[in-house]
């Protein structure tokens, strides 16, 4: 299994202090691999890293200096940066004709301008470090619509597509980068959109046909995979994370 090992790996996570990004940051770290987390939360990233024994960093993703001034710092406090996950995201539920312009652009800028800045800060680091992995948090809603996620939706797709972008022109480098789609996962953003959208629940347990919702844990093997030598000739993927959700068309 040395393929999957990360000791020696620096890995920074975007949105690493709960969630999803929690779950893959402490996958990375059990797999060997020095982890920074990044989030705005200073008590969460404080909370996380004791944990993990992390690198944390306090930042605003959605301004494009603090995203790479947060790269760097990583790359400076690690001694290195091998591996870069842009998990940090926002969702603002509405019907789309009631979005403000404002609220568009936060998602937008959270959710696809600052993974498009973190992975422009983090290529220097990688390409002189003869390689690196880059993996991009996407959603179900890359794939599909949703009446009440406009901008979310948008931003998801924008996210495939900039993961099929830079893997093109990165290839060369021996940059791999990919990108990991959850379905419907138990956290605590998806807890208010439960809250939030009558009969959520129960529709998604109709369609997943593994029946139950999924865990940020079941997001952990997919990300050290992905920051591994064990995916060394994977770039440009789009890899599904939900139970079957989308295996249903």
């Amino acid at each position: 299994m040395d393929s999957f090992d990360l000791k020696g790996k620096a890995a920074l996570v975007t949105g690493g202090n709960g969630g999803i990004g929690l779950a893959m940051a402490r996958a990375l770290a059990q797999a060997g691999a020095a982890v920074a987390i990044a989030g705005r939360d200073r008590a969460k990233n404080a909370a996380a890293a004791a944990e993990l024994k992390a690198v944390s960093i306090c930042c605003d993703l959605s301004q494009a200096d603090a995203c790479r001034a947060m790269v760097d710092e990583a790359a400076e406090r690690l001694g290195r940066l091998d591996i870069l996950v842009n998990n940090a995201g926002t969702n603002i539920r509405k019907a789309p004709q009631d979005y403000s312009l404002e609220e568009w652009r936060a998602v937008l800028d959270t959710n696809l301008t600052s993974a498009f800045v973190a992975c422009q800060a983090a290529y220097p680091h990688m390409k002189r470090a003869a390689g690196g992995k880059i993996i991009n948090i996407g959603s179900m809603m890359s794939l599909f619509g949703a009446s009440f996620a406009a901008p979310y939706g948008a931003s998801k797709g924008g996210v495939v597509q900039l993961t099929r972008s830079l893997s093109a022109a990165w290839a060369k480098d021996n940059i791999q980068v990919n990108a990991v789609l959850p379905g419907w996962i138990d956290t605590a953003l998806t807890r208010r959109a439960r809250e939030e959208v009558a009969g959520l629940h129960e529709r998604v347990l109709a369609r997943t046909p593994a029946g139950r919702w999924g865990t940020p844990e079941d997001l952990g093997g997919i990300a050290v995979f992905l920051a591994s030598a064990a995916s060394n000739f994977v770039t440009g993927a789009a890899i599904p994370v939900d139970g079957g959700y989308a295996s249903l068309g």
